[in-house]
């Protein structure tokens, strides 16, 4: 079957016996209006692009948690440490030791070299010195290492693989909080408006996973991270709903300068997210080109009879495949119980197949060779195929 036409699939009715005209039905995605409406009936329309007023309770709390983090890491203070280390070690080493240790609050620690302290033949003071570093610096790291001669040794300090100093207040505070991990948004504290951030998604010319798709790799999250009700035509003006996990609204809105065809705003914060089908339908505002009728009473008369009466609201065309075999002929031929027959429909040759055409190019013993074994092949294709039709045919 080359080409398929409407009544070969069943779309022969109309509601009215009225005399019809033609026109073309999106020469323009304009042409093509969709609005959600929703499952309160409500049609689903952009009307703000602003950020909405519980934002800044979301900022507060951001705030906060900047100013704590903030205090976190701050630089502590060790004069009581350094003054306690010159009687145990001399004010040389304390001085090179408070040195080191202000280069390591500077943020330097990473192309810092270890400080080698003075020699020490007393192995019970270089044993205090490790246990005073342990318990007051432990932030460092402190080995014996050989002296400038051989009956000498000194004690190396140096910076724990990097780390800062405030690497056990971060350890405890991954304990405080049960070694979970942040939520999406990176935040702990996330205020009573819902967990959710609901917005009206407005697109031109474009499928609602693309549109998707660039508005998370602008937030930096997998379009996946996003809930929707169904999916809006792409050659078309769509408004939808659209929901996502703990994003700040003002986060949103500031993409919409920087957007191509897609806008977003009507935010709210809601406490769940949106699923496929929670939707009661869609409002479509269509125009028609390109109008040919016999009179304007006629487009009149078309046009009043289908407020009135509505239509049949076929599958398209669209819905059978776009093969050569369409699916709804494979679909009859099970409903018929013609199993062979519909296997074959699926993997019978079709004309314009890549392997057809390679047959026609090679010689006649290669192409009688290699027709056996697809026979055999599609034999046991079959046969497998066939087994399973008859085995299930009656669940």
């Amino acid at each position: 079957m080359n080409s398929m036409e409407e009544h070969d699939v069943g779309i022969s009715c109309y509601i009215s016996n009225l005399p019809g005209f033609r026109g073309v039905l999106k020469q323009r995605y304009s042409d093509f209006i969709v609005h959600e409406v929703d499952t309160d009936g409500k049609v689903v329309e952009l009307s703000s692009l602003e950020a909405i007023a519980e934002e800044s309770k979301v900022s507060a709390v951001e705030s906060k948690e900047n100013q704590t983090d903030a205090s976190e890491t701050e630089v502590i203070s060790y004069a009581s440490q350094i003054e306690a280390f010159k009687s145990l070690a001399g004010d040389s080493d304390a001085s090179c030791l408070e040195e080191f240790i202000n280069q390591i609050n500077a943020g330097g620690e990473e192309s810092l070299s270890p400080i080698i302290l003075s020699p020490d033949s007393d192995k019970s003071h270089r044993t205090a010195v490790h246990i005073f570093f342990r318990e007051n610096f432990n932030f460092l790291v402190t080995d014996t290492v050989d002296g400038p001669d051989a009956s000498s040794k000194c004690i190396r300090v140096r910076s724990n693989s990097g780390k800062s100093n405030n690497r056990d207040k971060n350890s405890r505070k991954r304990k405080e909080r049960d070694n979970k991990p942040f939520d999406s948004r990176g935040s702990e504290n996330w205020p009573d408006a819902g967990k959710f951030l609901r917005f009206h998604l407005y697109k031109e010319n474009k499928d609602t996973q693309e549109a998707l798709g660039v508005l998370g790799h602008m937030l930096g999250i997998r379009s996946k991270s996003f809930g929707f009700a169904g999916t809006k035509d792409k050659r078309a003006v769509t408004t939808q709903r659209v929901t996502v996990y703990k994003q700040q609204a003002s986060k949103l809105a500031s993409l919409n300068g920087k957007l191509f065809g897609i806008k977003v705003g009507d935010f709210c914060y809601v406490n769940e997210g949106l699923c496929l089908g929670q939707l009661l339908g869609n409002r479509f505002t269509i125009t028609l080109r390109g109008v040919v009728a016999d009179s304007v009473d006629t487009i009149k008369a078309a046009a009043d009879s289908l407020g009135r009466h509505g239509f049949v609201n076929y599958f398209g065309l669209q819905r059978f495949g776009s093969g050569s075999v369409p699916t709804h002929l494979i679909g009859a031929a099970l409903f018929r119980g013609e199993w062979k027959h519909a296997v074959d429909l699926i993997l019978d040759p079709r004309d314009g197949d890549i392997l057809l055409s390679f047959l026609e190019y090679i010689t006649d013993d290669m192409s009688y060779s290699i027709n056996c074994a697809l026979i055999v092949y599609n034999n046991v294709f079959n046969f497998i195929v066939l087994h399973n039709l008859f085995k299930y045919k009656n669940i």
